[in-house]
């Protein structure tokens, strides 16, 4: 199946985070992004897919599921 190629919108919905933390992550680098041409942000839904599982990877790695503080 081909990837899905996603707006700064759609990653900000489907996220629940707003339009601004999605630019911002992506301009930092953090969230896997492009701009075509110097266009807008565009996002493969597997790449925003990918990134939100090394998080919550992350985050279990850290104790934040394991009720530590």
């Amino acid at each position: 199946m081909p990837d899905t190629y996603m707006t700064l919108k759609e990653v900000a919905e489907l996220l629940k985070i707003s339009e601004r933390s999605v630019y911002r992550l992506a301009k930092d680098g953090k969230l896997p992004g492009f701009k075509p041409g110097g266009g807008a942000w565009r996002f493969r839904r597997s790449d925003v897919e990918a990134w939100v599982d090394d998080q919550i990877a992350a985050g279990r790695a850290g104790g934040e599921d394991r009720g530590e503080a």
